[in-house]
Parts: C-alpha cells; sequence; structure tokens
C-alpha cells in the first residue's frame, strides 16, 4: 500500500488526516514543520507528500521548490486556506501537483490523493521530438531548435501533455483532468493563465507558431 507523508503543523489536522488515511490502510507519517518535512521528504521513500502552506520554520512552498530542485519528483497535493488564483498559481509554480483548500471534506480529499496516486511519478521514457522541438521526460526539461526553454512545473507538466497528444484538440476539462487530475469548473481560468504562460515561452520569439487556440473549445499543439 501507498506511503503517504503528511506534512501539517495543526496536530488535530494532522491527525484526522492520518486517521483517515490509515483506515483506508495507506501507511502515513507525520511532520510539523516544513523543516522536518524536507528531510523527511528527502530521506525516505514516499508515494505522496500532503504539504500544508503555511507552516513554521519553513513555509511549504519553500519545501516543494528545494524538493524540485533536489529532483525529488515525489507528486505533492498543497493544502491551504488560500484560495486566490494567485496563490494557486504560486502553488504550482513552486512545483506542487495539486491545490486544495480548506476547509475540505475528507472524501474529497481521498479522490485527490488517490487521482495522484494512480498518476504516480514524473513519466519517464524516451525523448519526444516535434519539429523543432524536444521534450526529455527524464530530465524534465524542453527544448526549441536546441535552446532549453526555462519552465515550471506545471508549465513543463502542460507540455508534456500537449506533447504527447500532437495535433489533437485538447479541451479545457481534458487538461485540466490530465494536468491537475480533476475536474473543476472555475479551474479553466488557471488553465487559460497557463497555456498563455507556456505560449510565451515556446513561440513567442519565433515566426512558427506551435500552441494554438481553437476557439470556445480547447489548444493543439501543432505545426503552423
Amino acid at each position: 500500500m501507498a506511503r503517504i507523508l503528511v506534512v501539517e503543523d495543526e496536530k488535530k489536522v494532522a491527525s484526522f488526516i492520518k486517521r483517515g488515511l490509515e483506515e483506508e490502510e495507506f501507511t502515513v507519517e507525520v511532520a510539523h514543520d516544513g523543516e522536518e518535512g524536507l528531510y523527511m521528504a528527502e530521506t525516505n521513500p514516499y508515494d505522496l507528500i500532503l504539504m500544508d502552506i503555511m507552516l513554521p520554520k519553513k513555509d511549504g512552498l519553500a519545501v516543494v521548490k528545494e524538493l524540485r530542485e533536489k529532483e525529488v519528483f515525489t507528486p505533492v497535493l498543497c493544502l491551504t486556506a488560500k484560495d486566490q488564483v494567485q496563490d494557486i498559481v504560486s502553488g504550482l509554480d513552486s512545483g506542487s501537483d495539486d491545490y486544495l483548500t480548506k476547509p475540505f471534506a475528507f472524501a474529497e480529499l481521498l479522490s485527490r490523493v488517490r487521482a495522484l496516486l494512480r498518476r504516480g511519478a514524473k513519466d519517464r521514457g524516451a525523448e519526444i521530438h516535434m519539429g523543432e522541438l524536444r521534450l526529455d521526460p527524464v530530465a524534465h526539461k524542453v527544448w526549441r531548435n536546441n535552446k532549453e526553454i526555462e519552465l515550471t512545473a506545471k508549465e513543463y507538466a502542460l507540455m508534456e501533455y500537449f506533447m504527447r497528444n500532437p495535433n489533437k484538440i485538447l479541451t479545457r476539462t481534458m487538461i485540466a483532468e490530465h494536468v491537475w487530475d480533476y475536474t473543476f469548473d472555475s479551474f479553466t481560468n488557471i488553465i487559460d493563465v497557463y497555456v498563455n504562460y507556456l505560449r510565451k515561452k515556446i513561440d513567442r520569439d519565433y515566426d512558427k507558431k506551435y500552441i494554438h487556440t481553437v476557439r470556445g473549445v480547447g489548444y493543439i499543439l501543432k505545426e503552423e
């Protein structure tokens, strides 16, 4: 059964989550501050990390960012009372895989946990090529004309989804389900924001464009 690390300074909340997950037969360990959470995540193999944002000693986003810089790609579900768009963007840019605002129903938490566990760690495999674009799933890097393009963790995940589905129209719902693992109607604005971020980095300095909007439907990656 999957091994999960819960990093949460509110002991009642941590206990609630731990008890609920253990009832579902998960193995659960708990850290109560950011430094302890970082140490445990670096030194132990986990299948998933539940990370509170507001933590003593080191905040959750800083912990996630540091883990990604050290090439620890364990999926992370951030837990926080913040629910503004910019807060969500900041959480995802730090390298987290999903975002759940407090208070939440345990059933929703469990659904997110299972979705992330199904996806597992970042996909690994052979390089993907499309025209001038190249993506390395092992190194989590993208190039255009052999020039590396600096992407945040979520921009990379979005780009990988596009490159694994070239010349296909991807709806916002499809992107939400595959890149964020669930459908959330009000989340489409975040999707548009990230596609725009990605488009600027991939296409802005070139005449040939790859990322195209299909008005009223979604987006498509194709040479044009």
